[in-house]
């Protein structure tokens, strides 16, 4: 079976979705692996070091020929379309967002696998997209914000004087959060944070922060991910957390709610409350923003109330791809372990009596598989006996187009 790596094409996207180690994993399963020229160029991966790993490097991907193509970005409508019937698609696929290309796959009789999609047990670990990416962007984030921040994030004792150490709020605890509060402390940071799981508490101990406690209901939803508040106990919870954002030199949002609109947890207003020359970094700006006023990929120079100065507020975009060469390790590595669960004898045959393989399972023989995906493709579909989706369990079947 053809198993095809495609240089990515999206703009700024450095990332590829297999490096010279999997590829020899891949091609020790038994598939023939292609990989489209330059590929990995972007994240220092050499098309000789494909080559030595057991791949073909081709100079032009044709989707047609493959049997299995493995991505980063998702697939564009285009390219769905034309895949062979029954060809298997591993990547980020957005399903939310992107469901021009979802209605490609159902209709090109595609099997896509969402590694958003993948169950968070513990058997999964290794391939979970989610959290190897969300690491990343975590480390990535803190160094945005030393390398703009007017001072030291450390302690310093010097015969001139002391310098105090930066304090540095996060909001946010999943893995993005944790990694930016171990980053910040390594960094000599006075650290905080705050999460409206409770749990997340002694996480937030173990990296070394201090856990901010508000007067809030607990939100945990399934699969240890946060669930969005009510719109009065958001707006409570900005109340509550103005004062501590106000004493930070650093304010890092990480907070997001899976296939949802980022949550609004800072206003503009309470930016403006901090002092002179700190720094936002908001990691969910491509997501709809933590943050009021945030714009992915811009800095923008907020005016203090005092107007005394300013506070830069960054809109986070492409985090992970900005250390694109150990986001790629980790990305292939998610990657070539879920392929591995499917592959028997050379050929990729998905066994969904496999609560990984079926829980990560977007579409299959001209369905869509993950309810609420089908709920919202369905939405779109003109409500004609003729073209409406019919919906089984977790399973919609396609009778039409959009």
């Amino acid at each position: 079976m053809k198993l095809g790596i495609p240089r990515e094409r999206h703009e700024g996207e450095r990332r590829v979705a297999a490096t010279p180690e999997t590829v020899k994993q891949l091609a020790g399963l038994g598939l023939d692996v292609l990989i489209e020229a330059r590929a990995g160029a972007a994240a220092g991966y050499a098309d000789h070091d494909y080559a030595d790993a057991g791949a073909r490097i081709v100079q032009d991907l044709d989707p047609g020929e493959l049997n299995v193509l493995v991505h980063v970005r998702p697939v564009l409508p285009s390219t769905a379309a034309a895949l062979k019937r029954g060809a298997v698609t591993v990547g980020m696929a957005s399903p939310s967002s992107e469901l021009a290309t979802v209605q490609a796959l159902v209709e090109a009789g595609v099997t896509a696998f969402a590694l958003e999609l993948v169950p968070r047990i513990s058997r999964a670990q290794s391939m979970d997209a989610l959290s190897s990416q969300a690491l990343v962007a975590g480390y990535r984030c803190v160094l945005e914000a030393a390398i703009r921040l007017p001072r030291f994030f450390p302690l310093y004792m010097t015969a001139a004087g002391t310098v105090p150490p930066a304090r540095v709020l996060v909001l946010g605890a999943g893995v993005a959060g944790l990694q930016a509060i171990g980053t910040a402390k390594r960094l000599g940071a006075r650290v905080s944070a705050n999460d409206i799981r409770p749990a997340s508490a002694d996480e937030v101990a173990s990296m070394g922060g201090t856990f901010i406690k508000l007067d809030l209901e607990t939100a945990e939803a399934s699969g240890g991910y946060a669930r969005e508040l009510s719109a009065d106990r958001g707006a409570l919870q900005r109340e509550l957390l103005a004062p501590h954002v106000a004493m930070a030199d650093v304010l890092i949002t990480t907070a997001a709610v899976p296939g949802r609109r980022a949550p609004l947890l800072v206003s503009r207003q309470m930016v403006q409350g901090m002092r002179p020359g700190s720094v936002v970094v908001d990691l969910a700006a491509e997501s709809g923003g933590n943050v009021e006023g945030a714009v992915p990929g811009e800095d923008i120079l907020v005016p203090t109330a005092d107007g005394q100065g300013h506070v830069t507020l960054v809109g986070l975009k492409d985090a992970p791809s900005a250390m694109a060469q150990d986001a790629s390790r980790l990305y292939a590595k998610n990657v070539a372990n879920l392929l591995a669960l499917m592959v028997r004898d050379g050929t990729v045959a998905p066994d969904f009596d496999d609560d990984v393989i079926a829980g990560a399972c977007l579409t299959h023989d001209g369905a869509v598989r993950h309810l609420p995906t089908a709920e919202a493709l369905a939405a779109l579909v003109p409500a004609l006996p003729d073209h409406a989706p019919r919906v089984q369990g977790d399973r919609v079947q396609n009778e039409g187009g959009i």
